[in-house]
């Protein structure tokens, strides 16, 4: 298997977040690449090769112009309005407001949805070469590779077309799979719209709901998504199982929610069910949004998964057989996160043609 990184992801070290209304520690520290670097290389895996950062037409694919403008001038215009800190919203344009104003304040209100992304000097850098990650293993797939890993760093599910949250800024599984689609329809102009070319598949243990918006009218990206309901858990606002798509990509939108205390096999039996709808739906590539924060100890989440459960998920998804990106999203419980990631890839890789 394949891996690539992020080699600038320890430039995005903010000091802080604020959480529940208390300001705490980050947690989605650079700790978390050392970890699991350490336990694939215990593990035997193959060193990783470090990938370009994406270039600015890379990531307009799937983000705003606008939007990829703010997050490469944020903290230099935050700095030279003599603010100080990180930046990070104090309000937002909701509905019944009026978007005027281009102070850096307001702007981190019209481009955040949350205050877990703040942006410090070497946010963009650092967000620029994890999505550099997942575009290197999606190229790799294109070229006829099985599997690939991408260890992102910060990860990005949360990230819509011109939104950053949930410790996400650019949406690296989306890119990936945007380059897939892309190349699916130049490649062979006969794949059949019903089919989508690609299927994410997002097992955080938080709705992606910036993959979702992304891919919520197209057909050409088959979205599921198995996380803790949201009508009780972060992102609140999507995720929910009527969400099914809309326009050309209704019916392309697939989410399970799942109960607090969800443990090994009741996650397995709704793995089955995402596998299944994946595999009747027939893409040619499968991305997989990986999260670890489903982990029992993890401090974000109220999943109880064991680390042999990621074994037999790694092991349910290689049995699908299509060439596999999995993009390396949240997991907060330090002390087993390398551990369960290398679980499961050995899963993937081991009974991928079981």
């Amino acid at each position: 298997m394949n891996i690539f990184l992020s080699a600038d992801h320890h430039r995005h070290d903010p000091p802080f977040e604020i959480l529940d209304g208390k300001t705490v520690p980050y947690f989605e520290t650079p700790q978390r690449v050392t970890i699991i670097l350490a336990a694939l290389q215990a593990a035997g895996f193959a060193p990783p090769v470090t990938a370009p950062p994406a270039t600015i037409a890379e990531l307009a694919t799937v983000h705003t112009p606008d939007y990829l403008d703010y997050l490469a001038h944020a903290y230099e215009r935050w700095q030279a309005a003599g603010l100080r800190g990180p930046v990070m919203p104090s309000a937002w344009p909701l509905p019944g407001l009026r978007v005027r104003s281009d102070c850096p304040q307001a702007a981190a209100g019209r481009y955040t949805f949350d205050l877990s992304a703040p942006i410090t000097a070497g946010t963009f850098a650092a967000a620029r070469a994890s999505a550099g990650a997942a575009l290197a293993g999606a190229a790799a797939l294109l070229q006829g590779e099985q599997f690939a890993y991408a260890l992102c760093r910060p990860p990005g599910h949360h990230a819509a077309a011109n939104l950053a949250g949930g410790y996400c800024y650019l949406n690296n599984a989306a890119l990936a799979a945007d380059r897939l689609a892309r190349a699916t329809a130049t490649a062979d102009t006969t794949w059949t719209l019903r089919a989508p070319a690609v299927a994410v598949l997002d097992i955080d243990y938080h709705h992606g709901n910036g993959t979702q918006s992304i891919f919520y009218e197209r057909n050409d990206v088959l979205t599921v998504s198995l996380h803790a309901d949201p009508a009780r858990e972060y992102p609140y606002f999507l995720g929910y199982a009527d969400e099914r798509g809309a326009g050309a990509g209704e019916g392309y939108n697939l989410n399970i929610p799942l109960p607090a205390g969800t443990g090994d096999s009741e996650y397995l039996a709704a793995l089955a069910q995402a596998l299944q709808a994946i595999a009747d739906y027939g893409p040619r590539y499968l991305v997989v949004s990986a999260g670890f924060d489903t982990f029992h100890a993890d401090p974000l989440g109220d999943f109880e998964l064991t680390t042999a459960a990621y074994r037999a998920i790694g092991a349910a998804i290689g049995q699908l057989g299509l060439p596999t990106l999995i993009v390396q999203e949240g997991g907060y419980a330090i002390e087993a996160l390398g551990t369960n990631v290398a679980t499961l890839l050995d899963g993937v890789i081991s009974h991928a043609d079981e």
